[in-house]
């Protein structure tokens, strides 16, 4: 069977309003009277209207749309962190669409400039890397981005971030408080700005103190590379205590350590990561983290974003938010600190 698509203009003729007074009802943001927007909805449920949202955008030359680009989504951190986006984007009268992409700058030029073609309003990048080349093509497509979770030496792209920095010092700090002095690093990707800072202020607090690392191996961000990592810092002279930059490869550590090598946890090798991430606090790992701030980091996103967009705003805002250290029983408390 068809059907003819109820128009605006029948709805209006049967809630006996204006055309204009059913269009202001169905646009976030537009003024109506209580009144005249019960009148409005109950004549378009009666006809089974549905407003054009794609018509309205060619008319008001907003979308509504916005671009979220991600790689990553085996860490818990970002699936959460994306609900949380998206939550807080609908509540402003937004859609999403969600682009899959590589964490090289490469991948996310091709999957942002597929992005533009859909008339989105702004876009948030997540756990991507990008290209100054195409952070110029979003601004000359006078479409915002921010990045999330990710900084660019680009000073052109507004970024909201964890404080990675304070945090690696707050780690390497808490490490040497509980005695520890052949401590280990389990890096991630090493063209994250998230690996980059974390490492440099655990670097520099072990430096203040006169510690030199004592061994490194790159993770790249995945559990797979992690565990390799962990077998080979382990095989000869191991390190008593060991950073691993996030959550999702300190799980797989754990496990190498424990049930491959057989170590325990933390009497053997006190084991630290970052994120914080819903499986640290199982009683199966009670990972010491750092806490990441996901629900100020999402609400610092979304009011830049929406305030380039909305207010035509050329103002680009770096945010690095501090974070705390969560102390669980993966690592050796210090004398005097207090889970």
């Amino acid at each position: 069977m068809t059907k003819n698509r109820v128009t605006s203009a029948e709805v209006a003729e049967r809630a006996g309003v204006s055309q204009s007074a059913v269009s202001r009802t169905f646009t976030p943001g537009a003024s109506a009277s209580k009144k005249t927007v019960e009148k409005v909805r109950k004549a378009a449920e009666e006809l089974g209207y549905r407003p054009n949202v794609l018509a309205r955008a060619m008319v008001s030359g907003k979308s509504r749309i916005i671009g979220l680009v991600v790689a990553y989504l085996e860490n818990q951190f970002y699936p959460e962190a994306l609900e949380k986006l998206s939550n807080e984007l609908q509540k402003r009268g937004y859609h999403v669409l969600i682009f899959l992409a590589e964490q090289t700058a490469g991948n996310i030029d091709a999957v942002v400039e597929e992005i533009l073609d859909y008339q989105v309003d702004g876009i948030i990048a997540a756990s991507v890397a990008m290209s100054s080349d195409l952070s110029e093509r979003c601004r000359a497509a006078g479409v915002p981005m921010v990045l999330f979770n990710r900084s660019q030496d680009d000073g052109h792209m507004s970024a909201v971030t964890s404080d990675n920095y304070a945090g690696g010092r707050k780690i390497a700090e808490f490490l040497l408080a509980g005695g520890h002095r052949k401590i280990g690093h389990i890096a991630g990707w090493e063209g994250a700005s998230t690996q980059r800072d974390r490492e440099a202020g655990f670097i520099s607090a072990l430096a203040e103190a006169g510690v030199a690392l004592h061994s490194r191996a790159a993770g790249e961000f995945t559990m797979e590379k992690a565990a390799a990592a962990t077998r080979t810092m382990f095989a000869s002279d191991p390190p008593d205590a060991v950073f691993v930059a996030n959550d999702h490869m300190a799980l797989a550590v754990m496990d190498t350590l424990r049930f491959e090598l057989g170590l325990q946890i933390p009497c053997d090798v006190s084991v630290v990561g970052f994120d914080d991430v819903p499986a640290a606090g199982w009683l199966a790992y009670d990972l010491t983290t750092v806490r990441q701030p996901a629900n100020r980091m999402v609400a610092n996103t979304v009011e830049i974003l929406l305030d380039q967009i909305e207010n035509d705003t050329s103002e680009i805002r770096r945010i690095a938010i501090d974070g705390p250290l969560i102390l669980r029983g993966s690592a050796r408390i210090p004398k005097g600190w207090t889970i």
